[in-house]
């Protein structure tokens, strides 16, 4: 069975629309100023407006304070709400319990001690997507960790695999993991926040969709 496959960063109706037309499950919109990939809150809810129905729409934000959370979430409306940053399990469970939207969590992955603290966020995520530890940027950045720590990788806690996965190694990246869902956001860029088409219809060909 072909894993899930998000494409996050979209910034452009044109990239919005390339992903669903090409397969993609789900599209990420990345709130963070500091990322090249931003998108003002108006700018995120059209966008997330014009994909209503046909993919599931994820917002991104990190370490955002309880009012800008409220005012992203009730302006954008969004399937999924991603935190990639040092959100606790406790603010998270709180945001599920007030918001009709999953909540994602972004953790790094740096050693087998990392798989047993995600189990903090057991029944306050309910996605946990496993990245590169963060550097500059919490993300985005196109490193990759070491997948073969998710080699047989079992959880009560839905998953899924991000951190410098391209065309040219999500297949590998599914293979040794087992990954439910694969996130790509700069490996499929012709420049930092710039989609390239030609390369989502390479990744998710290559991830099976």
């Amino acid at each position: 069975m072909s894993p899930l496959v998000k494409i996050c960063g979209l910034s452009t109706p044109e990239a919005v629309d390339a992903a669903i037309r090409l397969g993609a499950t789900h599209i990420g919109l990345v709130h963070f100023e500091s990322s090249p990939r931003h998108v003002d809150l108006n700018t995120a809810a059209a966008l997330r407006q014009r994909a209503q129905g046909q993919v599931k729409v994820a917002l991104l934000l990190v370490n955002a304070s309880q009012q800008l959370t409220g005012e992203a979430l009730s302006k954008v409306r969004p399937d999924i709400v991603q935190f990639h940053g040092n959100e606790t399990p406790e603010w998270l469970a709180r945001v599920k319990q007030l918001v009709p939207a999953q909540v994602w969590k972004a953790v790094g992955l740096k050693d087998a001690g990392t798989l047993e603290r995600v189990q903090q966020y057991s029944g306050a995520a309910d996605r946990i997507l496993f990245d590169a530890p963060a550097a500059a940027l919490p993300g985005g950045t196109g490193t990759r960790f070491d997948w073969s720590l998710l080699k047989n990788y079992r959880s009560d806690i839905a998953w899924g695999v991000a951190g410098g996965l391209t065309p040219d190694n999500v297949a590998a990246a599914i293979e040794a993991t087992g990954a439910p869902l694969v996130d790509v956001s700069s490996g499929v860029e012709s420049a930092p926040g710039v989609k390239d088409v030609d390369k989502i219809a390479a990744f998710l060909k290559a991830a099976g969709r």
